[in-house]
Formats: structure tokens, C-alpha cells, sequence
């Protein structure tokens, strides 16, 4: 009997270290074994909405994330069978037309800043991890990412961040480490941690293996 994939759910605040982790513990197994999906992936088509509307769209809440299709998806890995994962182009904040082919495998990570927020995706993780990092950090990280990559003033960056991302990260993504199975603190500088998890993934698929 071929055994159930493993979902590892990696969550935690923009700036966090999240990626870092999920990267870190992907490249430690082979890319036949184990897939990384991005919740950021699965924001809500609007393309039936005007630009200046989707100018408004607030991307830390969480409805505005297509959960849905998200667990679908999730499921349809479960089952092995492969999965057309949308792309997300925030220059025109909607989806593309284009979807990335994704095939099943034996290691499901699931990274995003609010996986841990619906109970429906809870459910079917098999271990869930906060990425805990100090919010000094994660602004000065967010602030570097989004003037090199995206261009963005230091100004636009800082207000965005006071007006939308803070009030968001207390109110919705900071709650969610209580369901947590571990907390990380550091991100991906905490190698310690990042080996107990590929360890405890490893043991987990040869138990499963097994029964």
C-alpha cells in the first residue's frame, strides 16, 4: 500500500524567516521526494474587479486568500495525483492566466503567513511550525526586500507596514502560533531546529512506509 503523503506547515509573520526554513528543509531531501507549495499562490483571482479596486486589496488578511482551491489542492496531492497551481501576478494584483504543474510526492511543505489560520488546513498538516522572529527584525528584513526587489520608496514600505501589515500580524498571524506543534525561533538561522524537523519528517514516512 503506497503511503500518505506528509504535509509540514511552515507559517509565521512577513519577515519572519519562513522561506528560509521551508528552502532549508526542502533541500534536504530530493526534489523526487518532497514539493513546496506557497500560499501566496493562492490569492483570490480578481480579475473581474477594476485595478483601483484591486489597489485596495489588503494581502495579510485573511480573506484574501483563496482557501479553497488551497485545500483541493492539498487533497488532490494526498490522493497522488498532480495539481495546476495558480501563479499570482501582483503587478496587476490578480492571477495569471498561466498555473505551474505540480506531481505528487512524499513531503508536502506548505509555507505561508496565515496557514494556520484556517482549521480546515490545520487538520490535514501533519506537523505545524511558527516561525517566531522579532518584529525590529522583520520590519528591517521587509524593508530591504521590498526597495531592492520591488522597487518600493523606504516611505511606502514604513506605511504599509504601520497601517496594514502590523495591525494584521497582531490581530490575525501572531494568534495562530498557539496551534503551532513547535515555535522556531530565529528562522533560518536555527540549523538545530531545521535538523530535528527533517529528522522527525523522515521518521514519520518510514512509519508510514511501515504500516
Amino acid at each position: 500500500m503506497e503511503k500518505k503523503p506528509v504535509i509540514i506547515g511552515v507559517a509565521g509573520g512577513s519577515g519572519s524567516g519562513k522561506t528560509t526554513v521551508a528552502n532549508k528543509i526542502y533541500c534536504k531531501f530530493h526534489d523526487t521526494e518532497i514539493v513546496k507549495i506557497e500560499q501566496d499562490s493562492y490569492y483570490k483571482d480578481q480579475a473581474h474587479l477594476a485595478m483601483e479596486e484591486r489597489l485596495k486589496t489588503n494581502y495579510d488578511h485573511p480573506l484574501a486568500f483563496d482557501n479553497e482551491l488551497l485545500l483541493s489542492h492539498l487533497k488532490t496531492l494526498l490522493n497522488r495525483e498532480a495539481i495546476d497551481k495558480p501563479v499570482y501576478d501582483f503587478t496587476v494584483h490578480t492571477r495569471s492566466q498561466q498555473t505551474i504543474k505540480v506531481e505528487p510526492r512524499d513531503v508536502i511543505i506548505l509555507e505561508g503567513i496565515l496557514i494556520l489560520e484556517d482549521e480546515r488546513l490545520r487538520d490535514i498538516m501533519d506537523i505545524k511550525l511558527y516561525v517566531d522572529t522579532d518584529s525590529d527584525i522583520r520590519i528591517i528584513r521587509r524593508l530591504l526586500r521590498d526597495i531592492k526587489e520591488r522597487g518600493r520608496t523606504i516611505d511606502s514600505v514604513i506605511e504599509q507596514y504601520t497601517s496594514v501589515v502590523r495591525p494584521m500580524h497582531l490581530q490575525f498571524i501572531e494568534p495562530t502560533k498557539r496551534y503551532a506543534d513547535i515555535i522556531i525561533p530565529e528562522g533560518g538561522y536555527n540549523q538545530v531546529a531545521i535538523d530535528l524537523m527533517v529528522t522527525k519528517i523522515k521518521t514519520i514516512l518510514e512509519e508510514k512506509e511501515i504500516l
